[in-house]
């Protein structure tokens, strides 16, 4: 087998020791042109089925006719980059690749014929490895749930790939999928700027240039993996990272609000914190659910507010502010009035950043992320704000009335 580092980019070897190590279950692995993580993928898949005999594979494309010209060729053309054409099989109907001599192989499904995924079986081993190529592709990460529960049996050790180019839009579920911070996740970012330019040769190089002097905004997309935006995404300074127990030792102007759930809604309750002079909002601790009486959200907003700070409540259910009070949260209802939403989400979109802690607060970093303006079915968007899927929203305006001139809106 040729050395693996002279197949690795450097950008890689990180990844490379990680799954080695099985320190992961799920990687991601996201990129632009050129990026190399549909290469980096099947010469760890090959690698690693070499390396253990139990191990077999299955790689998926969401529609089944564009296998062939893709995993299974990206595949195939790691076996012969690790000279190891002698010792496997190839097939094209169906498209097969088979180790000759334990018999191990790599199965290619699309996702558009769940019955035969189901049917999957191997004769020795196990679908150690899974690979969803061009995953953005799939509908939802439900989807590919259900996948991966046909998958993943008959084993110890997994190890599921989703390649893919950040869609434009933000609110793209994968591009929200890969920010959860999972104990069994990671996520890798990669450019072609992180490949050896001989691989890629000259002239990649200049159409890329060039496209970046033309058009920067589709350059950030095709090249450089940038979720840029389709145009209707109404936060667009949005910093979805991990919030440190060291920044919220630090903070001092914290805030919180309480948005109450109805019929099939959550109640949501937010912390944050705002630095006036950068501009920039924290927002680092939420609790939403639903179903939830007030004597049970007055116990858990208890368990965080101990210093029993202000908690701004949607001022449309005085019966329940006043629950509040009597339960011991120190609550108020929020100031309201024409314009006072449009006010309010203004004031967020003028912040230099919106800091959302992914792992702290999942929720709230969903909707921000998806929040935005519906079609008018002519190109263009409508000119309100939808009032859907928007809880965490409504609790951090809430949260900050004292920080807007609340004068201009009432």
């Amino acid at each position: 087998m040729i050395c693996l580092s002279s197949l690795i980019a450097p950008a890689f070897y990180k990844a490379h020791r990680e799954i080695e190590k099985g320190e992961y279950t799920h990687y991601f692995f996201a990129g632009g042109r050129g990026s190399g993580k549909s290469s980096f993928i099947s010469i760890e898949i090959i690698y690693g089925m070499m390396n253990d005999q139990n191990a077999n594979a299955v790689a998926l494309r969401k529609i089944g006719n564009n296998l062939k010209d893709s995993v299974f060729e990206q595949l195939s053309w790691a076996i012969e980059m690790l000279g190891l054409e002698n010792l496997w099989e190839e097939k094209t109907s169906p498209p097969r690749l088979t180790i000759k001599k334990t018999g191990q192989k790599i199965i290619f499904r699309g996702g558009d014929e769940p019955r035969k995924i189901k049917s999957i079986k191997f004769r020795k081993g196990y679908a150690k490895f899974i690979w969803y190529e061009e995953a953005d592709e799939f509908g939802n990460m439900g989807e590919i749930r259900t996948i991966n529960q046909s998958l993943m049996r008959g084993g110890d050790k997994f190890t599921v790939f989703y390649s893919f180019n950040p869609p434009k839009e933000k609110r793209h579920w994968i591009n929200t999928e890969c920010l959860i911070e999972r104990h069994d996740t990671k996520l890798f970012k990669s450019t072609y700027l992180d490949m050896p330019k001989d691989w890629l040769g000259r002239q990649f190089f200049q159409e890329a240039d060039l496209l970046k002097k033309t058009h920067p905004k589709a350059y950030d997309h095709e090249y450089l993996g940038i979720a840029v935006g389709g145009g209707g995404e109404v936060f667009e300074n949005l910093n979805i990272r991990a919030i440190t127990d060291v920044e919220i030792e630090s903070f001092d102007k914290i805030s919180r609000g309480l948005d109450w759930g109805y019929a099939g809604d959550p109640l949501h309750y937010c912390v944050n914190h705002f630095d006036k002079t950068r501009r920039k909002l924290y927002i680092f601790y939420e609790i939403q659910k639903k179903g939830i009486s007030n004597f049970k959200a007055a116990e858990l907003i208890k368990e965080e507010n101990k210093q029993k700070g202000i908690v701004i409540c949607d001022s449309a259910e005085p019966k329940s502010i006043a629950e509040l009070c009597f339960l011991g949260i120190n609550a108020v209802g929020a100031k309201k009035g024409p314009g006072s939403i449009e006010y309010g989400i203004k004031w967020l979109q003028s912040l230099e950043e919106i800091i959302i802690d992914p792992k702290r607060c999942p929720n709230t970093a969903r909707e921000f992320t998806e929040y935005a303006l519906e079609s008018d079915g002519m190109g263009g968007y409508k000119g309100f704000y939808p009032d859907k899927n928007n809880h965490s929203i409504d609790a951090v305006r809430y949260s900050r009335q004292f920080d807007m001139d609340m004068v201009k809106v009432r």
